[in-house]
């Protein structure tokens, strides 16, 4: 393919999740080809994690900037522990929260197989163990470590539904796993080790509280603005839209998401449950995106708990 050309030709398959489905999907990372695949957090890009070629074609479908690192995906600790080096904290934590929606930044073995390209040219690589049992099939039948972004154009809203990943990838991969809606609805927390601390690098749905109970340490924001891991641009998860925050009342032209007492066009969640309103999150704003209004305006969200990661992403929206 010449260099900024499209993917234009490559017809996108959509198929539910069964064995044939798995097994097509993996011949396709076996051909180090990305496929979409979904998480319990969001739809992810999987492929070849050790075939720098195949990760350059999910930085090419998704055009992503090639310093962001890229999350590698692996079916238990043992495997993990292939490619990371994890110490007792980042142990405690696996044992605690794997299979989930945690990402731990370890530094790489010496003999990390994992191809540069995914890691940024960083010695560190973020690692995640799913729970979803589309992404566990797909690890077990390609056999091996799968870097999956979000599924979707960089920077733009991430999916939770095959429909979302088709929005901004048709024409650029083969094939989407449908298995419906994701649950958790926001991408996973990621976190690491240092300095006698667990610090927080992105939120997400495994809490600062949480970790800190599991790891029995303090647990401390992302210092600096260095990017050391994935979801950590400023600017990101953009609808395409101004977007609004914390709004008490709406505009004509505004496309209203609301929470709690304050009703919209969508409604994150009007019992004020920051659990489901975390899962409606980005099909709240892929809504946004597709309406004619010309803006999107969202309900202010209590910054507790799981609120830290939907304001998080709120914000990278905003940008």
């Amino acid at each position: 393919m010449a260099e900024g050309q499209r993917n234009e030709s490559i017809a996108t398959a959509t198929l539910p999740f069964d064995a044939d489905t798995i097994a097509r999907a993996a011949a396709l990372v076996a051909a180090g080809q990305p496929v979409a695949v979904p998480t319990e957090t969001v739809y992810g890009l999987a492929a070849d994690a050790r075939n720098a070629a195949a990760v350059a074609r999910i930085y090419a479908a998704k055009g992503r900037p090639d310093f962001n690192p890229l999350i590698v995906h692996v079916p238990d600790l043992a495997a993990a522990e292939r490619l990371g080096i994890f110490g007792p904290v980042e142990r405690a934590l696996a044992a605690h929260f794997w299979p989930g929606p945690l990402t731990l930044v370890v530094p790489r073995t010496a003999d990390c197989p994992v191809a540069s390209i995914a890691t940024a040219g960083l010695d560190t690589i973020a690692i995640r163990v799913p729970a979803h049992r589309a992404m566990q099939a797909l690890l077990a039948a390609s056999g091996a470590p799968l870097a999956a972004p979000s599924a979707n154009a960089s920077g733009g809203v991430s999916p939770t539904r095959a429909g979302h990943v088709r929005t901004t990838l048709d024409g650029r991969i083969a094939l989407v796993i449908d298995d419906g809606p994701t649950t958790a609805g926001v991408e996973s927390t990621i976190a690491r080790a240092t300095g006698g601390a667990v610090e927080i690098l992105r939120p997400g749905p495994v809490t600062a509280a949480m970790l800190g109970e599991a790891a029995r340490l303090p647990v401390a924001g992302v210092q600096g603005s260095e990017v050391v891991a994935p979801g950590m641009l400023a600017s990101h998860y953009a609808p395409g839209k101004p977007v609004r925050l914390d709004a008490a009342d709406f505009a004509a032209d505004e496309f209203a998401i609301g929470f709690g007492a304050i009703a919209g066009d969508y409604q994150l969640s009007a019992a004020g449950d920051l659990t489901e309103a975390a899962a409606r999150l980005f099909d709240a704003l892929h809504a946004g995106a597709a309406s004619a209004k010309s803006r999107i305006a969202v309900a202010a969200i209590p910054h507790d708990g799981l609120g830290a990661a939907i304001n998080d992403r709120l914000a990278r929206a905003a940008v």
